[in-house]
């Protein structure tokens, strides 16, 4: 049985997780046997969106790991609480919240900085071997962590976030190598042991989201 962490950042697109791709996450790990231990930050989202009216909400502030507990169905690890020898792999979904809380992308692109306790996680997991999935525009965020990394020899982390071209550029600014790839594909790095897959970044249907995230997972437990 695969031990596998799902960090995620809220819950809702566009100011957390994205909700269908963290479904999707757990529903593929689930039917994959694997044990799962759902995580987020502790501390404050950059802001709260109305999802209705697709705008800030004035005087709201919410917690990353509280919301979180809302797609979890219960409790949520502290990803600061996490050590790499208790997992196997790591999988983060998509949403805003990934370039607004768990790393200020939205708002630095590629001069961005990653929320340390997420940053220190996925630095020891990949130090460790251990696989890494990334949805949508997670691979951001394991561009500014794994990217132009002091002493790896190895070639740029491969990722996709589809066909972007802002973001791709952002992502290669970062040190890792871009890949285009549609929302059914998924792009696998064997020797960084790092698999990506766009998701929303380029899906318009919610089956393509489920095809191309269980093609993820499927790819992130054979890199364990």
């Amino acid at each position: 049985m695969k031990r596998v962490a799902v960090i995620l950042s809220g819950a809702g697109v566009f100011d957390g997780s994205e909700i269908h791709e963290a479904t999707a996450v757990l529903l593929a790990l689930d039917r994959a046997g694997a044990r799962v231990t759902i995580a987020a930050p502790s501390g404050p989202q950059l802001h709260v969106v109305d999802h209705l009216r697709k705008e800030p909400a004035a005087g709201e502030t919410r917690d990353m790991r509280v919301e979180a507990s809302r797609l979890a169905r219960g409790p949520v690890a502290d990803v600061k609480d996490l050590r790499a020898a208790d997992f196997d792999a790591v999988v983060l979904p998509g949403g805003f919240g990934v370039a607004k809380n768990l790393c200020t992308f939205a708002t630095e692109g590629a001069a961005c900085t990653a929320e340390p306790a997420t940053a220190a996680f996925l630095t020891a997991m990949h130090d460790a071997g251990k696989a890494i999935g990334a949805a949508c525009i997670a691979p951001v965020l394991v561009a500014r962590v794994l990217g132009r990394r002091p002493g790896d020899a190895r070639p740029p982390v491969r990722l996709t976030v589809g066909g972007d071209s802002g973001t791709s550029a952002a992502l290669e600014a970062m040190g890792a190598r871009h890949v285009p790839a549609a929302a059914h594909e998924v792009v696998v790095d064997g020797e960084h042991r790092v698999a990506s897959t766009p998701a929303y970044m380029v899906a318009e249907r919610i089956s393509d989201v489920f095809d191309g995230i269980g093609r993820l997972v499927d790819e992130v437990l054979a890199l364990c």
